[in-house]
């Protein structure tokens, strides 16, 4: 990329990171938003899975201050929580309950989604050459099948223009034209990937009745093999908050109001998260969608691709969000472009690596959403074959041996936090340790702390009173 003008489509959370990574690789940046962009940590039109409970992993924490350094101490000074993993995380698997290792192996961060919206937002507003274009559309896309030279762009007040610039990223998440602008091109061929577990959510907050520093993520897993297909889960977040979120399949759908929303906490395979919340109190309303499709379009496979274009975050790939991964996987998106730019820049060739290197960053959530997802029985657009069937017993098994084992579990924790691939659990070492089994006895419950369990007891914490 010749410093220049860089376009990015979409003030989302992954267009912030986008605009993050070339800035000081280009002269001007100008980020495209078709709505509002809002001031301070209140919710952003067209971001409805906001409602629901998120955590940023710590491998995209580690890709955000790649980016913008600073970033995770600016997020926990602002009220975010810095849970570390998997000392301060209570989860019941279909295999049982996992153990909290005092041997920290990495961290997440809880928050809000609009106070960590809002907290890189403000980051990235700041730096020299950024602008917002607000309540304006980008209509297409300027140039051809060769090279991207800009967009079209609709005022608020319908005036259409043109903005040229040398490189034009788009992270407008899962409403993005870019399939359509590539046809227009002649760009033909585009392979996509949909794959629906039917599930549903709602989720509330609720303010605790203790301070929410130090207090764990607690996770309550479906086990639909055994017919409990319910899950649900609490995590800390800001001001001492709650947020709360249920799953279900069809026919097992969590409820819509108030009181259908604590009962059904209480269908959850263990009574823990309903027994807590009758300690809280309801902050606001309950939230539902079904909107948790895996959905990903393989860009990198295309035998043609322009010059001076990239396509990043929901853009490329948008997940079930019960897994956690859609933050992160932007940030690691984000980054793939700085790397890029600081090895050269994006000029011809480079751009094509670097979508690669995007889908790349995409491939291991991807997996391991997907692969989890073809074996619920409601799933629709895959179904599992010999080979799904035979790796889903054996990371069963592995995962019955972290309940008991500190390699098994630091194993499975690389994993899931995005730091290793999914084939890294099938090493000879892992091989081995699934083998033995845990290694020590079952945990009857949930691993809570003396101060946790008197919280279920009378709503107070000692070390808080």
């Amino acid at each position: 990329m010749r410093r220049g003008r860089a376009v990015i489509i979409g003030g989302s959370f992954a267009g912030m990171l986008a605009a993050a990574a070339v800035a000081g690789h280009a002269d001007t940046i100008a980020i495209i938003e078709s709505h509002e962009i809002p001031d301070g940590p209140r919710p952003r039109a067209g971001v409805p899975q906001a409602a629901h409970f998120h955590t940023l992993l710590s491998s995209g924490a580690e890709a955000i201050e790649e980016l913008l350094p600073g970033s995770v101490a600016q997020l926990v000074d602002a009220g975010a929580n810095r849970v570390p993993v998997t000392t301060n995380v209570i989860m019941y698997a279909p295999e049982g309950w996992y153990r909290r290792w005092q041997r920290t192996t990495h961290f997440q961060i809880t928050a809000s989604r609009d106070l960590t919206d809002s907290v890189i937002r403000q980051r990235v507003l700041k730096t020299p050459g950024v602008t917002v274009h607000q309540r304006t559309k980008v209509t297409g896309l300027l140039g051809d099948a060769h090279r991207v030279t800009g967009v079209r762009l609709r005022s608020p007040a319908g005036e259409e223009t043109e903005l040229a610039a040398d490189l034009v990223i788009d992270a407008s998440g899962r409403s993005s034209r870019t399939p359509h602008w590539l046809r227009s091109f002649g760009i033909t061929g585009l392979s996509e990937a949909r794959i629906d577990s039917g599930l549903s959510y709602a989720s509330r907050i609720y303010r605790a009745p203790v301070p929410t520093r130090d207090w764990p993520i607690i996770n309550i897993q479906a086990d639909f093999r055994r017919g409990q297909p319910q899950a649900g889960g609490i995590i800390p977040i800001e001001h001492d908050r709650w947020h709360v979120s249920l799953i279900g399949p069809p026919g097992a759908e969590p409820g819509r109001d108030a009181d259908s929303f604590e009962q059904y906490a209480k269908t959850l395979r263990h009574p823990l998260v309903a027994d807590l919340l009758t300690r809280a109190t309801p902050l606001t309303d309950v939230t539902f969608t079904r909107t948790t499709t895996n959905r990903r379009y393989f860009y990198e496979r295309l035998r043609t691709w322009p010059d001076g274009f990239l396509v990043v975050g929901d853009a490329v790939a948008a997940f079930n969000p019960v897994y956690g991964q859609g933050m992160t996987v932007a940030a690691h998106g984000a980054a793939a472009i700085r790397r890029a730019l600081a090895a050269g820049g994006l000029a011809d060739a480079a751009v094509r690596r670097t979508q690669r290197a995007i889908a790349s960053s995409v491939q291991a959530a991807w997996s391991l959403s997907v692969g989890t997802d073809i074996h619920r029985p409601t799933t629709s657009g895959a179904r599992p074959n010999v080979v799904d069937r035979l790796l889903q017993r054996y990371v069963s098994r592995l995962s019955h041996t972290a309940t008991g084992s500190h390699l098994a579990a630091t194993a499975l924790t690389d994993v899931l936090m995005l730091h290793a691939p999914p084939l890294s659990l099938v090493t000879p070492k892992m091989l081995v340790a699934a083998l033995r089994g845990p290694g020590r006895p079952e945990l009857a419950g949930p691993p809570l702390s003396p101060a946790e369990r008197q919280v279920l007891i009378d709503g107070t914490r000692p070390d808080t009173v």
